[in-house]
């Protein structure tokens, strides 16, 4: 659950260091005794990764603890590498924000690798936290999104997109009920609007990011924006709230085309998520980003107000008895023209959600292959028999239609119909579902060979008996 990139952590030891430091340093069989970054003496070997390194340092003077980041030193003669490490420094010392780290100098070792200072942070990342807790509540998943998103938006105003946001990427300094949270390395950012004269340091081709959480237009070296730091932010709120990512292959390749081409999962169904909820990870995880939020700042408002509909015990409306039927749209796993399986696609949705709309049935949530209709009850008792009839003949007759568009791609439709509780607020064309045990679709969805299936309390409803 934690994040596949580079990076390994050290508890503690001596500063194992990678190059060869001149004087100033004193040798033994074990390593290095010292080794002095400017005024700042190595102490330990914090974390690795594939550039560079930070250590533990402390001002041989002040006796100022803080963290030296290192770049490696075989790196250091390759430029592209070297603007790279220099900017970061420039780009965190630029903004200044509470919930970025601060950098405190800048310098060169003996070797000629560059280092900086920047502050020393003790706590866990997001991604520790998710591996040792698993999945989180999205009120708590907000309350470290808030401060991110704080980082992020100031980050944005300055011209910088972060483009590797990921839980290894933030780190949780105070875990309180209000979480003292720091957005970690700019070292793949991206500046917008760069300076007169300055030149991009993005070739084309290149691809930088970490694939799990890397937006459709950093995979088609496409233009970077800010809705490209909110894709992550869709993919991290996902990982928070479930405890995985929403796209999943050991295959790069592989992985890269679900973030193209799939449409994404909800949260729903793997985890008690609320409707809003989905919905607002599902707006972040859209292939266009034209069609995101906007900003970092109306994501968090629109988190915040689906958070809020839900409260810290549960949502906040009614209780109702409710007919539900769950359609799916399941995709054919063989190469099909990618553009004629989108049109079928979104005609065969199109068709599904009229004729709910039709029958009675509030549409409660909708995804890229699927979508929930509520229909609310007026007691339990099973439905007069013609009532009964007509709507089983409706449905019946709305999945062989949709069948019969969708099986000229290979899809296949599934209705699956059940009656249990759910939390609304309104009536009739405002109703509004904020959850509820139907909204935790994984407790009775199930795919069967005929397309249409009837949990027992549904058959119970329509007096039609079912078995199991």
């Amino acid at each position: 659950m934690g994040d596949s990139d580079d990076t390994y952590r050290i508890q503690g030891g001596k500063p194992q260091v990678p190059w060869n430091t001149g004087t100033g340093t004193a040798k033994t069989a074990e390593g290095p005794q010292y080794v002095l970054a400017g005024e700042y003496l190595l102490k330990r070997l914090i974390a690795s990764g594939g550039h560079g390194s930070v250590y533990e340092g402390e001002h041989r003077i002040l006796g100022r603890r803080a963290a030296v980041k290192v770049l490696h030193s075989h790196l250091a003669d390759q430029g592209e590498m070297l603007q790279r490490f220099v900017r970061e420094a420039r780009i965190v010392n630029q903004i200044r924000h509470p919930h970025m780290v601060d950098v405190y100098d800048f310098g060169m070792m003996p070797d000629g690798s560059p280092y900086y200072v920047m502050e020393l942070l003790e706590g866990r990342t997001l991604s520790q936290l998710i591996h040792e807790r698993g999945r989180m509540s999205a009120e708590r998943a907000l309350a470290y999104l808030e401060p991110v998103c704080d980082a992020l938006e100031a980050a944005h105003r300055a011209g910088i997109v972060h483009r590797d946001l990921k839980a290894s990427n933030v780190m949780v300094v105070e875990d309180g009920e209000q979480p003292r949270v720091k957005l970690l390395d700019f070292g793949i950012a991206k500046v917008i609007e760069p300076p007169t004269g300055q030149v991009g340091l993005t070739v084309a081709g290149q691809r930088l990011g970490t694939a799990f959480a890397m937006a459709p237009e950093q995979l088609r070296d496409g233009p970077i924006s800010p809705a490209t730091d909110v894709y992550a932010l869709g993919v991290l709120l996902f990982q928070l709230v479930t405890g995985h990512y929403p796209f999943h292959s050991k295959d790069r390749l592989e992985l890269e085309r679900l973030h193209l081409e799939a449409p994404p999962p909800r949260a729903s169904a793997s985890a008690p998520v609320s409707p809003a909820v989905d919905a607002v990870v599902l707006r972040c995880l859209e292939k266009d980003a034209a069609s995101r939020f906007p900003g970092t700042l109306t994501f968090l408002a629109a988190l915040r107000e689906a958070v809020q509909d839900v409260g810290p015990t549960g949502p906040r409306g009614t209780l109702r008895q409710a007919l539900t039927v769950h359609a799916e749209v399941e995709l054919a796993e063989d190469g099909q023209e990618e553009e004629m399986v989108h049109a079928v696609l979104a005609e065969v949705l199109d068709c599904l959600e009229q004729e709910l709309r039709a029958t009675g049935f509030s549409l409660a949530l909708q995804t890229g292959t699927a979508l929930l209709g509520v229909r609310l009850l007026e007691s339990a008792h099973p439905l007069p028999l013609e009532e009964s009839q007509r709507l089983l003949e409706s449905l019946r007759e709305l999945r062989r239609s949709t069948e019969s568009l969708a099986a000229t791609v290979g899809a296949h439709v599934h209705l699956c119909v059940h009656v249990g509780a759910v939390e609304v607020r309104g009536e009739d064309a405002s109703l509004e579902v904020l959850g509820g045990p139907v909204t935790e679709l994984a407790t009775w969805v199930v795919r069967v060979p005929n397309g249409l299936h009837l949990s027992p309390s549904a058959g119970q409803l329509l007096g039609v008996p079912v078995s199991g």
